[in-house]
């Protein structure tokens, strides 16, 4: 074989392993926690939770007439669309800190998410 022909296999040759190896780190990567906050009784239960970075969330309407919200609070905060009943809604929590939220449109209802590293 003449020296261009090796060349252009030990290169495609390279570029698959390296894509390969690629896939299987990914595949490696563990998934992220889920943790689950239920609606119900105009709470959040538990009204506080402890994850650490790279959790999600996920908050669950159990009531059964009745739309909630989960609304951050502070200068960056948001909130999210109204969830009717058994809808849900979620969130990944990456950098540590306390984030307290509360119901949009019942704001006496409170929470808080506590992320760790």
């Amino acid at each position: 074989m003449p020296p261009l022909n090796r060349r252009r296999l030990c290169t495609a040759l390279l570029a698959v392993g390296a894509g390969v190896l690629h896939a299987v780190a990914a595949a490696a990567e563990p998934a992220a926690a889920v943790v689950v906050v239920e609606i119900r009784d105009y709470q959040y239960l538990p009204a506080s939770v402890t994850v650490k970075a790279g959790s999600i969330v996920r908050w669950v309407n159990r009531e059964k007439r009745t739309t909630h919200s989960v609304r951050f609070l502070g200068p960056q905060g948001s909130e999210s669309e109204r969830l009717f009943p058994d809808d849900a809604w979620e969130r990944r929590f990456d950098r540590p800190g306390r984030y307290p939220y509360e119901c949009g449109p019942h704001p006496e209802m409170k929470g808080e998410v506590v992320v760790t590293e």
